[in-house]
């Protein structure tokens, strides 16, 4: 028993997730190269009909494989939720979390991907990763994790979100503006900058409604002590 708990203190969860994506992504990368190398890129290109080959179970296997890590995951991103605001119900306090997961923030530089994906393929998914951005707010969300949430929390926070939806509100109101006077512009270029547009200004407005947050609390705790 205390061999299983030095292990799993040695390796915890959040470790073991990535290290279980990175396995999933370096079979996915073998299997692709043995597609294209042993199997034509049958898998890999576009094609019209299907007729299997043993040359497919590789590609297949790891397609398999991904699939069940995506269902995996979204298990425990649902599990998780559950869990949080049966806390949030019961306690009167903020969810559990650490601000470590502000640097999934950075996934939104996959966004930049969309300027390859649009040139090379015209699809515009890419672009979608900028509201990643706003994962960013994690960190001010981190730092207030399990606070309790009494009547100025929650003026605060309604205080906060309002702010942050008035901004985001106004961006996309200049993005429109943009995209119907932009008469010599052609629509390929409106639309991406339209979605990039757009995803940014999510990511903007999830980060702002929680550092304002953070801000206002901060503020108001400062201004306590001050008085008291």
């Amino acid at each position: 028993m205390d061999t299983e708990k030095k292990t799993a203190s040695r390796f915890p969860r959040w470790l073991r997730l990535v290290s279980g994506g990175v396995a999933c992504g370096v079979l996915t990368g073998a299997a692709v190269w043995f597609d294209l190398t042993y199997n034509e890129g049958k898998l890999v290109y576009p094609m019209h009909s299907y007729a299997f080959r043993p040359t497919d179970i590789p590609m297949l296997a790891a397609v398999l494989l991904d699939v069940l890590y995506a269902l995996y995951l979204a298990f425990l991103l649902v599990r998780g939720i559950r869990a949080q605001k049966e806390h949030v119900a019961k306690t009167g306090r903020t969810r559990r979390l650490s601000p470590k997961l502000g640097f999934l923030g950075f996934c939104g530089f996959l966004g930049f991907a969309g300027f390859w994906t649009y040139g090379a393929m015209g699809d515009l998914t890419g672009f979608i990763f900028f509201a990643f951005f706003g994962f960013f707010g994690f960190f001010f969300e981190g730092k207030m994790s399990n606070t309790l949430m009494d009547e100025r929390y929650k003026e605060n926070a309604v205080r906060a979100e309002l702010k942050a939806l008035r901004i985001g509100f106004g961006i996309i109101f200049a993005l429109l503006l943009f995209a119907g006077q932009a008469r010599r512009l052609t629509a390929e270029l409106v639309a991406p900058i339209l979605i990039a547009g757009i995803a940014l200004t999510v990511a903007l407005i999830i980060f702002l409604s929680e550092y304002l947050l953070y801000r206002y609390d901060h503020d108001d705790a400062a201004a306590m002590e001050e008085d008291g």
